[in-house]
C-alpha cells in the first residue's frame, strides 16, 4: 500500500511538471488566439484585443516565453524589453508578424542585449485597455536562459 502511495505521489508530481512544461513551451501558441473589436477613443478608431479563454486562463500566472529581444525607441533598455516570438526580420515592428507575437517584459534584473534567442519567466498580464502598451506584458520577469 505504501508503494502505491509513493507511486501515485510521484505520478502526480510528474504530471504537474509536464503541465508546467507544456504551459511554458506553448505560451506563444496560446497567446496567438486573439481577435479584435473596433472601439472609439478621443483619437479615433482603435482595435481592442479580445482574448481567448485559453489566454485568459494564463493571466496572472507565471509563464515562460522564449524569443528575440527587439530594440525599441532607438535604444536597448536592459530592464524593460520587447520580446518577439519571431526573429527581428519577421517581427511585428519590422516584418510580417502580428501584435500577438510580441510582449513587453519588465525584468527584475537588467540583462545584456543579444541577438540570440532568450527565455524569460514572469507573471503574464493581458492588456486590453492601454493603447500605449503592448497587449501582453510579463511582469517581475527573470532571464531563464540565453
Amino acid at each position: 500500500m505504501r508503494n502505491k502511495f509513493i507511486l501515485a505521489t510521484v505520478a502526480l508530481m510528474l504530471l504537474a511538471s509536464i503541465s508546467t512544461f507544456a504551459q511554458s513551451t506553448n505560451v506563444w501558441k496560446s497567446l496567438a488566439d486573439v481577435s479584435y473589436k473596433i472601439s472609439e477613443d478621443q483619437f479615433g478608431e482603435l482595435y481592442v484585443p479580445v482574448f481567448s479563454e485559453e489566454s485568459k486562463k494564463l493571466e496572472g500566472k507565471e509563464v515562460e516565453a522564449d524569443g528575440y529581444i527587439i530594440p525599441f525607441e532607438g535604444m536597448f533598455k536592459p530592464e524593460h524589453i520587447i520580446l518577439s516570438s519571431l526573429p527581428l526580420a519577421e517581427c511585428f515592428f519590422c516584418g510580417s508578424g502580428g501584435p500577438e507575437t510580441v510582449m513587453e517584459v519588465m525584468l527584475t534584473d537588467p540583462i545584456k542585449y543579444t541577438s540570440k534567442r532568450v527565455k524569460v519567466r514572469g507573471k503574464l498580464v493581458l492588456n486590453g485597455k492601454d493603447p500605449e502598451k503592448l497587449m501582453y506584458i510579463l511582469k517581475d520577469a527573470k532571464l531563464v536562459s540565453e
